[in-house]
């Protein structure tokens, strides 16, 4: 009676352990598959909010933030890189303006970080601008040059270089038949 009582609890035990691991898991790590509803929004982010991630892991890493302050920061920075992308694509042919009403937009961060930050991250933050506005305008460059390429690949194709040249695959007519 008693090993019965023991094989039975131990039973119980490992039956709720199992099914404690598979209440977190998702439908597709259980086999089951599931149907992504075409009209909502795709998971992978935008470029503006690609742009915006990388700059706020950047600026999280280097300041050493906790996770109130990255996500402050990663809604601060959110915000202010779509604005710098309206303007970017706005005055596309002025680099001048961009600059001056990107830097306006700098400011207003500046501000609101003032807010999360503590002292000691603000000027570490203060002294770094710079180099995390240069990360951002290279990464943001980088992407629209990938981007423009894709458009002229796309609109013009041309065959690779080095002389190659579309052509029949066979230069000798077939053999007719017997």
């Amino acid at each position: 009676m008693r090993k019965q009582l023991a094989t039975a609890s131990l039973l119980l035990a490992a039956t709720l352990a199992t099914k404690a691991q598979t209440l977190g898991t998702t439908p597709a790590r259980q086999g089951i598959v599931v149907k992504r509803d075409k009209t909502q929004p795709s998971p992978r982010l935008n470029p503006v909010q690609e742009r915006a991630k990388r700059l706020s892991d950047q600026m999280a890493r280097e300041l050493r933030l906790n996770g109130y302050q990255t996500t402050r920061l990663r809604a601060i920075n959110e915000d202010k890189v779509a604005k710098m992308a309206a303007i970017e694509q706005r005055h596309a042919g002025n680099p001048a303006a961009i600059t001056e009403q990107c830097d306006a937009v700098c400011k207003e961060r500046d501000k609101e970080l003032q807010a999360v930050l503590s002292n000691d991250q603000y000027s570490d933050y203060y002294d770094s601008r710079s180099t995390f506005r240069k990360y951002d305008r290279d990464y943001a460059s980088r992407t629209a040059n990938v981007n423009e390429n894709f458009v002229k690949s796309v609109q013009n194709p041309s065959p690779a270089t080095g002389g190659a040249t579309i052509s029949p695959s066979r230069t000798t007519p077939p053999k007719q038949g017997r």
